[in-house]
C-alpha cells in the first residue's frame, strides 16, 4: 500500500548551505592526513589499507554517536553540530604537528601496532564528521516530514561540497598551499561552518520547538516500515562496498592510463563524488512526489543498475583510451572517462537516500535509523577497501572481481523486488531478460578485461604495441613488452639489460658506483623494478652485501623469466625486502652502508617526493658510514637536485643521476676501469681486454666529460658548478610535495 505523501515544509536553506560547506574541509583532511600518514608509516599496501579504514571506522562510530545524540538529547541538534565542527577545526589546525609527534614514538612499531596507531589518530575528527550528518536529519526531518527528502538533500550537498573540494585541491590547494596550507585552509572553513551553525540553531531551534509541525512530530509514534529495516541495513553496507571497491578498481585503470599523478586521484574522486552527489539530488526530488511504498521498485532498479553500470565503467574506460594517441595529450579521454565514472557514481549516490526513504519513518527516531544505515555503509566501504583492496586484488584479475561485484549487486536486487510483495510469475518476466542482458554484457566485455592494460597504455597503438605479460597484484600493475621494456603503474620502468657496451637503459649509471667511491661493500638498494641495476650492484667486485626493499613483489615474480637478472635471486650475497623503503630505514636505525643506491620513478609521479625530499634525504643520511654515497635518478628534474644540495655538502652529477655526500666527491676514471675490467656477470665477464674494439669502447665510457647538461645530459657537473646551476629551485619538502600536484 502507498504511504500518502505530504505537502512538506521548505527548510531553511541555511542547513544545506553549511553542509555543503563542512563537505570542503572532510575531503581536504582525508587528501591530507592519508598523504603525511602515509609519509609516517609507508605507502605499502598494508599501511594504505589501514589508513584508510582507520579513517572509514572513525566515520561510522561518528554516524552511531550522532544518531544517539540526534535521538536523547535536550540541547538543540544544529548546536551539537556546531561543536563538531569546532571540534574537527581545532584537531586539523594541530594534525599534522600531531601526526610527526605520534610518529617519532612509534615508527618502528609492528603492523598492529602501526593500525591501532593509526586509528587512535584519526578517530576523534572523523567521529565529529561522522555524526553531522544523522544529527542535522534529524533536524530536517522534524521539519519536512519526508526522511528521503531529508536524507537526500543532506547527503547531496555534503558530497558535492566533498567533490568540489577534491578538484580545488587538485587545481590551487595542494600545489599553491602544500599540506600545512591545505589543512589551515579547511579548519578556517570549519570554524566558519560553526559559527554559521552557532547563529542559525539559536535563532531557529527556539521557535522550531514551539510550531505545531514539531508538536506532531515529537508525538508521532513508530510505523511498521515497508522494508524490513535489517534488510535496509544490508542494502546499506552492500552498497558501500560495491561502491569503494568499484573506486579503487577505477583508481587503477584511470592511473595507469595517466601516469599515476596526484591530481588524477583528486579528479577521479571529485567525480566519483559528484556522481554521489547528483544521485542523491535526483532522490531529494523524487522523495517529494513519491510515498515509501512506490519508492520501492525504483530502490530495486537503482541496485540492478549500479551494478551493471559499475561492472561496464572497467572496459568503458578501456575502449575510451583505445581511441587516444600516446604521443598526444589525452584530455578528451580522460574527460570522457571522467563523465563515465560519475554517471556510475551517480547509481550508487541515489542508492544510499532510497533505503532511508523506504525503511525509516519520520518520526523522532529518525536521525538514530539514518546513522545505523549510514554505519552500515561506512562499515561496507571499509570491508570493500579491506577485502578488495587487500585481498582479492593478490589473488584475482580486474575481471573477476568486477564479475563478482555484477552477480552480487544482481541477487541483491531481486531479492529487493521480492521484498516488495510482486508475484514470482512477473518477477520472472521481469529478470529473465535481464539475466540476458547482464550475461551478454559480460560476454561482451571479457575481450576488453584481458587486454585493459594494453589498451589504457598503448592507446591507439594497440595491438601493433601489447604487452607479453602483465603481473597484477594489491601493490599495482607491471606490464613487460615482447621486447623486454617494463612499464609499473603505467610508467617506463627499464628495461631486462646489463649490457654496458649496447647500453639501452642507461645501465652505465650503476656501474659507475666505482667512480666516485672506493670500495661499496655494504650496499642499499631502494626499488628493485626489472633487476637490471640490482644485478650489476650484486655482482660489483668489491661488493660484500646488496640489502633490496622493494614495495611490489610483482617484480620478484618477473625476474626468474629473464636470463639477463634471473641468477640475482639465486645471489647469496643479495637480501630482498618487500617494504617501503622510507619505512624499512626508519625502522632499522641502526643499519649502515657504504652506498645507497636508486633508480627513482618519475619525480612528478604522485608519492615520489617521499624519496626526493629534505626529510628523506635527512633520513637517509644517517644510514651512511663514513664516506657514504646516496646515488640517485633525478629523472631530469633541477629541483631533485638542488634539495640533494640543501641537505648534503658535495655532490656530482653522473648523467641524469646525482651522487651526495658528506664526504667530497671526484670522478676517478682509473679505478672505475680498474673494477669494470673485474666485472664478472653469470661466468662471463663485463668486457673481454682482449678485444680492441671493446677496450675503446670502455674508454669511451669511463672518460665521460665534464661540463653543463646537455639535451640529453651525456656529462658530469662538478658541486661548485651544481650549485651556481640550481640557485633558486624548488626545494622538495614532505610538505609541498615537490611537482606532483603542479
Amino acid at each position: 500500500m502507498t504511504e500518502p505523501v505530504r505537502d512538506p515544509r521548505h527548510p531553511a536553506p541555511w542547513i544545506y548551505v553549511l553542509f555543503f560547506c563542512s563537505g570542503f574541509p572532510a575531503l581536504i583532511y582525508q587528501i591530507v592526513w592519508q598523504r603525511a600518514l602515509f609519509a609516517l608509516y609507508g605507502i605499502n599496501i598494508q599501511s594504505t589499507t589501514i589508513v584508510v579504514s582507520a579513517f572509514m571506522l572513525g566515520l561510522g562510530l561518528g554516524s552511531l554517536a550522532g544518531g544517539v545524540l540526534s535521538h536523547n538529547t535536550r540541547m538543540p541538534v544544529v548546536l551539537w553540530f556546531a561543536i563538531a565542527e569546532l571540534g574537527t577545526a581545532g584537531f586539523g589546525l594541530e594534525s599534522l604537528n600531531i601526526f610527526h609527534r605520534v610518529a617519532e614514538l612509534t615508527a618502528r612499531g609492528s603492523l598492529l601496532q602501526t593500525g591501532l596507531i593509526s586509528f587512535l589518530l584519526i578517530v576523534v575528527p572523523t567521529m565529529l564528521m561522522g555524526a553531522t550528518l544523522p544529527l542535522l536529519v534529524e533536524h530536517l526531518v522534524c521539519r519536512s516530514q519526508n526522511v528521503g527528502r531529508s536524507v537526500g538533500g543532506l547527503y547531496f550537498v555534503n558530497t558535492l561540497g566533498s567533490g568540489m573540494a577534491c578538484f580545488l585541491a587538485a587545481t590551487v590547494l595542494m600545489r599553491r598551499l602544500g599540506q600545512s596550507g591545505s589543512v589551515l585552509f579547511a579548519a578556517g572553513v570549519n570554524a566558519l561552518v560553526a559559527l554559521g551553525a552557532l547563529v542559525y540553531g539559536l535563532r531557529s531551534e527556539p521557535a522550531e520547538a514551539e510550531s505545531e509541525t514539531g508538536e506532531r512530530w515529537r508525538r508521532s509514534s513508530p510505523h511498521k516500515p515497508f522494508f524490513p529495516f535489517c534488510l535496509a541495513l544490508l542494502c546499506a553496507a552492500f552498497s558501500g562496498c560495491a561502491a569503494l571497491s568499484y573506486e579503487i578498481i577505477w583508481y587503477r585503470l584511470l592511473t595507469f592510463a595517466s601516469d599515476d599523478t596526484a591530481s588524477a586521484f583528486a579528479c577521479l574522486l571529485g567525480s566519483y563524488l559528484l556522481g554521489l552527489a547528483l544521485g542523491s539530488r535526483f532522490i531529494e526530488r523524487y522523495s517529494l512526489d513519491h510515498g515509501r511504498g512506490s519508492a520501492l521498485p525504483v530502490l530495486g532498479n537503482f541496485m540492478l543498475g549500479s551494478a551493471v553500470i559499475g561492472f561496464a565503467v572497467g572496459p568503458g574506460v578501456g575502449l575510451i583510451f583505445r581511441f587516444a594517441s600516446p604521443n598526444h595529450p589525452a584530455w578528451p579521454a580522460y574527460f570522457t572517462v571522467l563523465l563515465l565514472i560519475c554517471f556510475g557514481a551517480l547509481l550508487f549516490g541515489a542508492i544510499f537516500p532510497l533505503i532511508a526513504h523506504v525503511s525509516v519513518h519520520a518520526n523522532p527516531a529518525a536521525g538514530a535509523a539514518v546513522s545505523y544505515l549510514y554505519a552500515a555503509n561506512i562499515v561496507g566501504s571499509t570491508v570493500g577497501t579491506l577485502v578488495v583492496g587487500f585481498i582479492l586484488m593478490d589473488r584475482f584479475s580486474l575481471f573477476q572481481i568486477s564479475l563478482f561485484l555484477l552477480l552480487s549487486g544482481v541477487l541483491l536486487a531481486a531479492v529487493i523486488f521480492g521484498a516488495g510483495g510482486q508475484p514470482i510469475r512477473r518477477l520472472i518476466s521481469t529478470f529473465v531478460p535481464t539475466g540476458a542482458g547482464v550475461l551478454l554484457v559480460i560476454v561482451l566485455s571479457r575481450p576488453v578485461f584481458n587486454t585493459i592494460y594494453d589498451r589504457l597504455l598503448f592507446k591507439n597503438k594497440y595491438p601493433a604495441l601489447h604487452f607479453e605479460r602483465v603481473v597484477e597484484n594489491r601493490s599495482g600493475t607491471i606490464g613487460v613488452t615482447p621486447d623486454g621494456v617494463v612499464f609499473g603503474g603505467g610508467v617506463y620502468d627499464g628495461r631486462f639489460s646489463t649490457d654496458l657496451l649496447h647500453d639501452v637503459n642507461i645501465i652505465v649509471r650503476p656501474y659507475a658506483l666505482s667512480a666516485f667511491h672506493a670500495a661499496p661493500r655494504h650496499v642499499l638498494m631502494i626499488g628493485l623494478g626489472s633487476g637490471s641495476w640490482a644485478q650489476v650492484v650484486a655482482n660489483h667486485p668489491q661488493l660484500e652485501d646488496l640489502t633490496i626493499v622493494e614495495i611490489n613483489p610483482g617484480y620478484v615474480d618477473l625476474i626468474p623469466q629473464h636470463p639477463q637478472v634471473a641468477s640475482l635471486l639465486r645471489n647469496p650475497r643479495v637480501h630482498i625486502v618487500i617494504d617501503d623503503g622510507r619505512r624499512w630505514l626508519v625502522r632499522n636505525p641502526g643499519e649502515k652502508f657504504d652506498a645507497i643506491v636508486m633508480n627513482t620513478t618519475f619525480h612528478w609521479r604522485n608519492h615520489s617526493s617521499n624519496l626526493l625530499s629534505v626529510e628523506f634525504l635527512q633520513i637517509a643520511r644517517q644510514h651512511l658510514n663514513s664516506g657514504g654515497v646516496l646515488f640517485y635518478n633525478t629523472t631530469g628534474s633541477d629541483d631533485v637536485i638542488a634539495t640533494g644540495l640543501s641537505v648534503y655538502p658535495y655532490a656530482l652529477r653522473f648523467l641524469n643521476s646525482l651522487a651526495v655526500s658528506d664526504s667530497p666527491l671526484m670522478l676517478d676514471p682509473a679505478r672505475w676501469k680498474t673494477v669494470l675490467l673485474g666485472y664478472v656477470i653469470d661466468g662471463k665477464h663485463l668486457i673481454n681486454a682482449n678485444d680492441p674494439q671493446q677496450m675503446k669502447k670502455l674508454d669511451e665510457i669511463v672518460n665521460i666529460k665534464t661540463g653543463p647538461p646537455g639535451p640529453e645530459w651525456k656529462f658530469v657537473e662538478d658541486n661548485d658548478q651544481l650549485r651556481r646551476r640550481v640557485q633558486g629551485r624548488l626545494i622538495i619538502t614532505d610538505d609541498n610535495m615537490g611537482l606532483e600536484w603542479r
